[in-house]
C-alpha cells in the first residue's frame, strides 16, 4: 500500500467508523420510539448547525486532538501510554500555578505557562518509561495507575494550599488567572481559542516528524518490528525517552490549553471528568495512530459529544445515545485489531 493510500485510509477510517456507530445509534433511537432523522438533524445542528456550535465543537476537539497525538506517537513506537489523562491534569495544574505566580508581561507568562505545562506532562510520562526500563513495570499498568495519582494530587493542591479563598468560592479551584495571560480567542464572543491552531500545527508537525525524519523512521521501525529494529541498531531506551517525553508533553499542552484558554483557572475534576484523555485514545485507535487521521477523528468525536447535548436539549432521546455510538466505535476498533492479529497469526503458520 502506497503512502498516499495509507493516509487516505487513515482519514477515511474514522469517518467509516462513525457511520457504523450512527447506524447502531439509529437502532437504539427506533427502539425508543423516536424519529431517527429528527434526532440526527438535532445532533448535526448541535455540532455544526451554526458558527457558534461549530466553534464549540472545535473547542472540545482541541484537547482530544492533542492527547490523541501524544498517544499516537507512543503507539507508533510500540509503547502503550494510557496515562494521557494524568499528564493532562498535571500539565494544566502546572500551567495554572505558573500563570498565577510568575511575574512578567502577560504574553511572556502565557508562553512560559504553556512550556511548563508541556514539561510537567512530559516528565510525568517519562517517569512511567523510567519505571519500565529500570524495574520492568509494564507501561500499560503504570500509566493507568499514574492517572489516579495525578488526579488526586491535583485535587489536594486546589482543595488546600492553592484553593481560591476569595468571596464565597466553595469549589476546589485556583484563583482566576489574569486576563492578560489567557490564550486569545480566535473569534470575538466565541469559545474557540488559539489552542486549536496549536493542535492543528502539532498534528502536521508530528506527521512530518514521523514520516520524514530519521528518528521518526526509527520510531516506526521499533513499533512495527522491535527485533528488526534492535538488529538495525535502534536503541529502545533512547526511543522510549523521545516517544514518552513527547507524548506526555502533548497531553500536558492539552491541559495547559484548557486552563489558559477555556477555564482560566484549574478546577478540580474538570479535565478528568470530561474524558478528553480517553477520547484522545479512541481517536488514535480509529485513525491507526496516523496524526492527520487522529485530528479528523478528534473533531468527529467532539461533534458526536456536542451534538448529543443538542439532542438531549431538543428531543426525548437521552444523552446516552452518544454512549451507545461510542461503544460501537470501541467494538469496531476491537474487531479491527482482532482481525489483524488473527491474520498475522495465520501468516506465521
Amino acid at each position: 500500500m502506497t503512502r498516499l493510500k495509507r493516509n487516505l485510509f487513515a482519514l477515511l477510517q474514522p469517518i467509516i467508523a462513525v457511520i457504523i456507530g450512527l447506524l447502531a445509534g439509529a437502532i437504539a433511537i427506533v427502539l425508543l420510539g423516536d424519529s431517527v432523522i429528527d434526532t440526527y438533524a438535532e445532533m448535526w445542528n448541535g455540532a455544526f448547525g451554526s458558527f457558534y456550535f461549530l466553534t464549540n465543537t472545535l473547542t472540545r476537539a482541541t484537547p482530544i486532538i492533542l492527547t490523541g497525538l501524544g498517544v499516537a506517537l507512543a503507539f507508533r513506537a510500540g509503547f502503550f501510554n494510557m496515562g494521557s489523562t494524568g499528564q493532562m491534569v498535571l500539565g494544566g495544574l502546572a500551567a495554572a500555578i505558573t500563570a498565577l505566580y510568575l511575574p512578567g508581561p502577560g504574553w511572556m507568562v502565557l508562553v512560559v505557562s504553556l512550556v511548563v505545562g508541556m514539561a510537567i506532562g512530559g516528565l510525568w510520562s517519562l517517569f512511567a518509561g523510567y519505571m519500565d526500563a529500570k524495574f520492568g513495570i509494564n507501561l500499560l499498568i503504570s500509566t493507568l495507575l499514574l492517572n489516579y495519582i495525578a488526579s488526586l494530587f491535583a485535587g489536594y493542591m486546589v482543595a488546600f494550599p492553592l484553593k481560591d479563598q476569595s468571596g464565597s468560592a466553595a469549589m476546589a479551584q485556583t484563583p482566576m488567572i489574569d486576563k492578560s495571560i489567557w490564550l486569545p480567542k480566535l473569534f470575538s464572543g466565541m469559545s474557540l481559542h488559539a489552542g486549536f491552531i496549536l493542535a492543528i500545527v502539532a498534528a502536521i508537525a508530528l506527521y512530518i516528524f514521523i514520516q520524514k525524519s530519521v528518528s521518526g523512521y526509527e520510531i516506526r521501525m521499533l513499533g512495527n518490528n522491535p527485533f528488526f529494529a534492535a538488529y538495525g541498531g535502534v536503541k529502545r531506551g533512547r526511543m522510549m525517552v523521545v516517544a514518552m517525553l513527547t507524548s506526555g508533553a502533548l497531553a500536558g499542552l492539552a491541559g495547559a490549553g484548557e486552563v489558559l484558554g477555556t477555564q482560566h483557572r484549574y478546577l478540580d475534576g474538570a479535565l478528568a471528568s470530561a474524558d478528553y484523555g480517553w477520547s484522545g485514545i479512541m481517536a488514535t485507535l480509529l485513525a491507526s495512530s496516523n496524526p492527520l487521521g487522529t485530528a479528523v477523528a478528534g473533531i468527529l468525536l467532539a461533534a458526536l459529544q456536542t451534538g448529543a447535548m443538542g439532542v438531549e436539549r431538543n428531543t426525548n432521546v437521552p444523552l446516552e445515545v452518544a454512549s451507545v455510538i461510542q461503544a460501537v466505535l470501541t467494538l469496531f476498533v476491537s474487531a479491527r485489531f482482532g482481525y489483524a492479529f488473527l491474520k498475522r497469526r495465520k501468516e506465521k503458520k
